[in-house]
């Protein structure tokens, strides 16, 4: 979401904002920055994310094609068990639901991005959304929540046109399993570091055949 590599989805610039202050308890430990999303699945999500490098987005492949839930989040490093608690207690409480992707859309003017818009999904994810943003990750939003997936950022508004008229006509379905907490790594990209399943828990490692693998 911002143009410095650190978006995970955040239709702003800035620096990640903590959901404690940024301050450890005891001022002891690091910092993580962390993201909360619903990964699009393969063959739609690889699809995407070659046609966001398409238009010359350099974040294209640092960032997984996705729905955000919580955008750059910086954590201290003790509190991580306790986010992860949290986001198992949402799934907990939730099951899967059907998501469809149909058209372009974009924030213009008020942010520069362009993205495929939900036609069906949207209240499933408002209402996940809300529950990731409580607890230990409840924070304020620099804008209303608005689910979507984002195709371009920042470029030069003639390709940001060209994105919004080629995925016009885009559509895809797939059920919405659950989502995955990404760590933004020194690198730049945003890896999965694990999937919370919707009615079932926590899967360690990345599920690659529901869309939660990192981006090649």
């Amino acid at each position: 979401m911002v143009a410095d590599g650190r978006a995970l989805a955040a239709e702003g610039p800035g620096k990640a904002p903590s959901a404690t202050g940024g301050v450890p308890p005891g001022g002891g430990g690091g910092v993580r920055t962390i993201g909360v999303a619903i990964p699009i699945p393969d063959p739609y999500g690889a699809f995407l994310q070659a046609r966001r490098a398409s238009f010359g987005d350099p974040l294209a492949h640092a960032i997984p094609t996705h729905i955000t839930l919580l955008p750059p989040t910086e954590i201290p490093e003790p509190e991580i068990d306790a986010v992860e608690d949290h986001l198992r207690g949402v799934v907990g409480t939730e099951t899967p639901f059907p998501i469809r992707l149909r058209g372009s859309g974009t924030f213009r003017p008020v942010s520069p991005v362009v993205f495929v818009a939900l036609a069906e999904g949207i209240g499933g994810c408002e209402r996940v959304q809300a529950k990731v943003l409580s607890g230990p990750l409840a924070r304020p939003l620099p804008f209303p929540y608005h689910p979507h997936v984002t195709i371009a950022h920042h470029l030069p508004e003639s390709v940001m046109d060209q994105a919004f008229k080629e995925l016009a006509g885009y559509s895809a379905d797939f059920e919405a399993w659950g989502f995955s907490l990404y760590e933004h790594g020194q690198d730049g990209v945003w890896r999965p570091q694990c999937d919370f399943i919707f009615g079932d828990g926590v899967v360690p490692s990345p599920g690659g055949d529901r869309g939660g693998s990192a981006p090649g």
